[in-house]
């Protein structure tokens, strides 16, 4: 199997359809596969993702880096692409993100949702956050990129066993960049970033504070592997 994609969920039934169909319409003709990794969704995200002809993983413990940990391990594709379930990122991108991927021979691509980032996408407190963790990101670990909590990648499948993804929170998302842009060969790209459709998840402010704490502790009592 060619691509992967993979997709963490929870109590996401006004999206979910869309951004499979999305992506079946962008891989129409590529083998793929979507894959759902559910965390207890209580409404009707399960039934609609498998009427829709994704794969459905039940991941019951929390956490954002769990779910995508589960999903890289029953993932069959020899490339992964990750999306969240909410409309804000474009599916439409993958082809041309695994063309550059083979084209420029690279390992890893993340992407900016600051790019282009549609009005009303992002709260102001959210923008703040951000810069401040991607500020950080870079200062401690002598990387040059300008999202470090983008959700969307494309990346090799085998690269996984050459990473330390040691957190199964939020900070997951950070950590993978740090991980990928210092040991194999990795490029950040601007994509389009839309307002989400449903109940939005992210706590800025606690999200934000276990984010730094997370980069303290990866530059002064890092893992190795």
């Amino acid at each position: 199997m060619e691509i992967s994609v993979i997709i963490p969920t929870m109590n996401e039934e006004e999206s979910v359809g869309h951004v499979i169909d999305d992506v079946h319409e962008a891989l129409k003709g590529w083998d793929h596969e979507v894959m759902i990794v559910d965390t207890n969704s209580k409404d009707r995200t399960r039934e609609i993702a498998l009427e829709k002809g994704a794969v459905v993983i039940e991941e019951p413990r929390r956490g954002y880096g769990r779910a995508y940990k589960t999903g890289f391990e029953k993932a069959h594709g020899r490339i992964i692409a990750t999306l969240d379930a909410d409309c804000t990122y474009p599916a439409e991108d993958i082809p041309t993100l695994h063309k550059m991927l083979n084209d420029q021979d690279l390992d890893f691509i993340t992407t900016n949702r600051f790019g282009m980032l549609q009005e009303g996408a992002m709260s102001a407190k959210h923008r703040l956050g951000n810069f401040a963790l991607t500020f950080i990101t870079n200062l401690f670990f002598h990387v040059k990129i300008k999202d470090s909590q983008s959700g969307m990648w494309v990346f090799r499948r085998e690269i996984l066993d050459r990473l330390v993804l040691s957190d199964d929170g939020m900070p997951m998302s950070e950590e993978i960049k740090i991980e990928a842009f210092r040991k194999v060969r990795a490029i950040e790209i601007p994509i389009t970033y839309r307002c989400r459709v449903g109940e939005v998840k992210l706590s800025s402010w606690k999200d934000g504070w276990k984010n730094m704490k997370f980069l303290f502790k990866k530059r002064f009592r890092p893992a190795h592997k």
